[in-house]
């Protein structure tokens, strides 16, 4: 089984928001594939199959910085080692509509990743950096609680159909075959 957690914050006023990349890939990958998702301990969480494998995608209700919270709670009911995990999040290094798919390190300032890798206690953590891009001016914590912009829109939708084709391929021929197809 892989476990697949996009990162974002719940509540209607962050759905659109820079920061939900992450759970907006996690509900294009619910409707996709069928995967229902319903509020289980810490999460919205929903199993089925993707590109043959079993998967459960999980979305953290616990806020971004504590994302780490839900993770454990999972993996303490089910011994998923972090490799068989893909976690999917914001990134404003990157510039918009980019993605990165990497094997480990470090979480690169992301509160979310941060608190995931404290909470496993690694950094190999199989990840998809989706790019929201980086304000010319002002606070980044502001432009990444802010909506997409309608001009941005099918950019970001593009973005998307990209990181969902990266997961099947994660899942499908792992991470070395991965980052070789999806990597630009």
């Amino acid at each position: 089984m892989t476990l697949i957690i996009g990162l974002g914050n719940p509540g209607g006023e962050y759905a659109l928001t820079r920061h939900n990349a992450g759970f907006m890939l996690v509900d294009m990958l619910s409707a996709e594939y069928g995967i229902g998702l319903s509020v289980k301990g810490k999460g919205l969480r929903g199993s089925g199959r993707i590109a043959g494998e079993e998967v459960t995608l999980l979305k953290p209700l616990t806020y971004m910085n504590r994302s780490g919270h839900a993770v454990s709670e999972f993996i303490q009911a089910s011994p998923l080692g972090p490799e068989k995990i893909i976690v999917v999040f914001d990134d404003c290094d990157l510039p918009l509509g980019k993605i990165r798919i990497r094997g480990g390190g470090g979480s690169g300032g992301h509160k979310g990743l941060a608190s995931i890798i404290e909470a496993l206690g690694t950094r190999d953590i199989p990840r998809i950096r989706l790019g929201v891009g980086r304000p010319d001016e002002g606070d980044v914590v502001d432009f990444v609680l802010s909506p997409f912009q309608p001009s941005e829109l099918p950019v970001v939708d593009e973005m998307l159909g990209r990181a969902r084709d990266a997961v099947e391929s994660m899942i499908a021929c792992g991470i070395a075959q991965a980052m070789n197809k999806h990597n630009n």
